[in-house]
């Protein structure tokens, strides 16, 4: 049987299938069990239902036409998993007894590899159960698919997996410390592999919901709470919503802000992302992102520059200190006005060096600096364009050899194809305004 990857397994097809309703699949067993779990913890239908859709696969889908301010789901507080949870199970006076305090990520990483392991015995079986069985994140890809990620994204994922690897390792103590719970050893409870799908599980499923105060906690902030079912809903950048824990009610709500037919996919957006964040956060990549960008790493700039250029270092600590070396992308409209800024600054004649606070402020110095700031944009443009080809040959070639990592492959395969599209429309944009000066 094909393992459930979830939502953060979706591989966002490239074109958009036009039959965009869902398959119902309410009747599977995980589902009604479920559905049995949250009504015995007062959950209470609002129409909604889990269903696979094409193109974003697993998701939850509405069984009526849907009014913009519709209450879509109100999930009672008994339903949502937080350090509360944690701190009342078993795993409570160990948690309390640990000096220094384990954070709040790390308590509840803690408690789903407990209650995983735990199996039918297990509170929160019915909704461990649907559960992605495997992650898609970074983190969790081979080495040799995180070499073809781009470069800015390929670091991130790699501080990524060394946090998770350093956390998992400075926590062994504490895991020795719940041996009386489990007849098995700890080491074998707490492996990497089943921490790993704990840290995935939170970081990519829960929502914003800050607790008080814990003393037996760390100070870091308490801010995620796993939400059963709710978060079976899947992102669009295109709707908009609002989610928040209502006091006076106990519940955590979401209302749509935007309508949708009946038997269409109900979505709701995780904030205004590009790709290279929704993959790292989520292990996934949208198609037609409007947020979405290439960055561009501010230190690239200067091989783009003569090499007479003898004020190539007091210009690039100009943008530095400015904070125009980051952020610096190419979007659906073209080149950011932050990397055009940049770059006009990079191309002032030293004649006109003196004018670069006029060039931050977005005056023009003159139609050649213009015009040669353009020339750069465009030549850093087509190298991208270039590397991304290249990248994506050996990302075919490696899909006929490589077939286990197939569906790592592609998922880098949809983001460096997204990533091509935006640096095409930026160049068209660049060549129409250098038009402008011929």
């Amino acid at each position: 049987m094909q393992k459930r990857r979830g939502r953060t397994g979706r591989l966002r097809r490239q074109r958009r299938s036009s039959d965009t309703r869902g398959v119902n699949e309410s009747y599977r067993p995980e589902f009604i069990e479920l559905r049995k779990w949250l009504k015995d913890r007062k959950f209470e239908d609002t129409g909604l239902v889990p269903a696979c859709f094409p193109g974003t696969g697993r998701g939850l889908m509405s069984k009526t036409s849907l009014q913009e301010g519709q209450m879509i789901i109100s999930l009672p507080e008994s339903c949502l998993l937080t350090t509360d949870t944690v701190i009342r199970s078993s795993l409570g006076p160990y948690i309390k007894k640990w000096k220094p305090p384990p954070s709040p990520l790390l308590a509840l990483c803690t408690f789903l590899v407990s209650e995983k392991h735990a199996g039918g015995q297990s509170l929160w079986k019915s909704y461990l159960d649907i559960l992605p069985k495997s992650y898609t994140c970074p983190v969790c890809l081979e080495p040799e698919v995180v070499d073809l990620l781009p470069g800015l994204l390929k670091a991130k994922a790699e501080e990524q997996r060394a946090h998770v690897q350093d956390l998992f390792a400075s926590s062994r103590a504490f895991f020795s410390t719940l041996q009386p719970l489990f007849a098995e050893s700890v080491e074998n409870v707490f492996s990497y592999s089943a921490f790993l799908w704990a840290w995935c599980t939170v970081n990519t499923r829960a929502v914003y919901l800050r607790s008080r105060r814990k003393e037996c906690l760390s100070a870091e902030a308490d801010t995620c709470a796993l939400a059963p079912y709710l978060d079976l809903l899947n992102h669009s950048p295109h709707v908009q919503v609002k989610a928040a824990f209502n006091e006076k009610t106990g519940c955590y709500e979401i209302r749509t802000a935007s309508g949708c037919r009946k038997h269409q996919e109900v979505f709701i957006c995780y904030g205004p992302h590009d790709n290279q964040r929704l993959l790292l956060e989520y292990g996934f990549v949208p198609f037609c992102n409007p947020h979405a960008c290439v960055p561009v790493p501010g230190e690239m700039l200067v091989k783009y520059l003569p090499l007479a250029d003898k004020q190539v270092h007091k210009k690039m600590s100009i943008l530095k200190d400015h904070g125009f070396t980051e952020n610096l992308t190419f979007g659906w409209d073209g080149p950011s006005w932050r990397l055009l800024t940049a770059l006009k600054l990079l191309c002032l004649e030293a004649e006109k060096f003196t004018s670069w606070k006029k060039v931050l402020l977005g005056e023009v110095i003159s139609d050649t600096n213009e015009k040669t700031s353009l020339d750069m944009a465009q030549r850093i443009c087509s190298d991208f364009i270039e590397e991304t080809h290249a990248v994506l040959r050996k990302v075919s070639d490696m899909k006929e050899r490589e077939v286990l990592l197939i569906n790592q492959l592609t998922l880098v395969e949809a983001l460096r194809m997204e990533e091509l599209r935006i640096l095409q429309a930026s160049a068209e944009i660049v060549s129409s305004l250098q038009a402008s000066f011929l």
